[in-house]
């Protein structure tokens, strides 16, 4: 198995880097700086979000918690079993000290905030190595959840696969090369919840699935 440490200082996208900083200044109890992911690289689910919200994984240091991405991933993964916690965010309105995962990692696309919340191309690509490494070092994984069409992409690059031999869709299951399986689903982001593309029903079966998958 190979040894896997989070980028937690890496520079080397000077856009991102310079936008962290930018933030840093602006707010210095924030993270704002590569956010490591969340979850035991023993885990047999890997969930794959595109990258940290400003005012959630940006601000808490932890994937998904402070933003209403989190609001939905975490009382899903909590339902069946993944996580100790539906809740991200503790009293203080900061990542939830008592929370852990159980057989569950969370990681995103793009480690760093990107202006806008857009990545382009050349920084997915640039962050795709560390996303490659991680799974090479997670020696029970079964499953990945690809959270958006950009981690979907992501984690095919990370594969060294086509995307267009497998096409996006909401809980549609693609059979990777070396027996794991991805699953995908639309964003829980806060658009896709409040435009009714995503509900907590639609999503939740996703972890249904996931959840039969590995049991």
């Amino acid at each position: 198995m190979s040894r896997f440490e989070d980028p937690i200082a890496c520079t080397a996208c000077s856009r991102l880097a310079e936008h962290l900083a930018m933030i840093r200044q602006r707010d210095p109890d924030w993270h704002a700086r590569p956010v490591p992911a969340f979850g035991s690289l023993d885990a047999q689910l890997l969930v794959v979000g595109l990258g940290p919200g400003e005012k959630g994984a940006n601000r808490t240091g932890r994937p998904f918690s402070g933003d209403v991405a989190g609001e939905l991933l975490y009382p899903a993964l909590h339902r069946f079993g993944f996580a100790s916690s539906p809740a991200p965010l503790g009293s203080d309105g900061w990542a939830n000290p008592a929370m852990s995962l159980s057989n569950c990692r969370i990681t995103n696309a793009v480690r760093c905030l990107p202006p806008a919340n857009k990545p382009t191309t050349p920084e997915i690509r640039q962050c795709n190595r560390f996303l490659r490494e991680e799974i090479e070092a997670m020696p029970q994984l079964k499953v990945i959840v690809a959270l958006g069409a950009i981690a979907h992409q992501a984690l095919l690059w990370s594969y060294g696969l086509k995307v267009k031999e497998y096409a996006f869709g909401h809980n549609v299951r693609h059979a990777l090369p070396d027996s794991r399986v991805l699953v995908d689903s639309y964003h829980c982001s806060g658009y896709n919840w409040r435009t009714g593309r995503l509900t907590r029903e639609s999503f939740e079966a996703v972890f249904a699935g996931v959840a039969a998958l590995i049991d």
